[in-house]
């Protein structure tokens, strides 16, 4: 099975298991994955999904062996590939629960891009982060023309993207491209840290604000202004007397 996942109380696993690939994404590994995203996601115990990959890397792109044999098919048959690969993006952007890329080693290509989805990103600080289609004469074809601009700007974006050029865990962290960087020692540590700090918060609330984020980066400032008051008077509605108390509790705690 090229991907794996289970439940750890409230935390849902997602582990993409072609090692031997890099954990190259098929058409097979995408659809996976966003059936392994809604099916954890869907259950009212998860809190939190983790993804990551098994071995040596996190994600190599797109598995060209694949690819070159979609060709064969034409355009049709190639874009299953894409198609399923933007299905499993979506369904990481669209779920209520956080979702943690934990990354090490080569997060490159398509890899990169499943990364810029997830909703934080912890890296080793020796991972090995580039969008290499360049190199290759190939277009980025899972979000980094669109999503990386967004979150790097326009410069770095585009640097990163024209020449191909790899960035370490520590610095997509000083570019704003992961949250936390930590050395190899700590890295799973890290990964836990901020795992526990989300399940420490009410579900609904951060739901709200993961909707609003990613809305932000499609709607002008003033939508996204009147979008982000209507929710919080809807939350406040409905779950405001529980909020309330648990910010007595959190200030009464010493």
């Amino acid at each position: 099975m090229s991907v794996r996942w289970h439940a750890d109380g409230p935390v849902g696993h997602i582990r993409l298991d072609r090692p031997e690939a890099r954990n190259a994404i098929t058409v097979d590994l995408a659809r996976r994955l966003t059936e392994a995203v809604l099916e954890l996601a869907s259950r009212n115990d998860i809190r939190v999904l983790v993804l990551r990959g098994e071995g040596a890397d996190f994600c190599a792109g797109g598995d060209v062996a694949e690819l070159a044999a979609l060709h064969e098919g034409g355009r049709e048959a190639m874009a299953r590939l894409f198609d399923e690969f933007g299905r499993a993006l979506r369904a990481i952007t669209s779920v209520p629960v956080p979702v943690v890329a934990a990354v090490h080693g080569h997060a490159v290509a398509g890899g990169f891009e499943l990364m810029q989805a997830c909703d934080l990103a912890v890296v080793r600080a020796d991972a090995r982060i580039a969008d290499i289609h360049s190199r290759f004469g190939q277009v980025p074809g899972g979000g980094s023309t669109q999503r990386l601009p967004r979150i790097a700007g326009k410069q770095r974006a585009l640097g990163l993207i024209l020449t191909g050029d790899e960035i370490t865990g520590t610095t997509a962290v000083e570019w704003g491209l992961a949250y936390r960087a930590a050395r190899p020692a700590e890295f799973e540590s890290t990964v836990d840290t901020v795992v526990e700090r989300l399940l420490a918060n009410p579900p609904a609330a951060m739901a709200h604000s993961k909707r609003l984020v990613h809305r932000a980066l499609d709607l002008p400032l003033e939508e996204g202004l009147a979008l982000e008051t209507e929710t919080v008077l809807d939350h406040l509605a409905g779950e405001g007397p529980a909020a309330f108390a648990a910010f007595s509790r959190r200030k009464a705690t010493p």
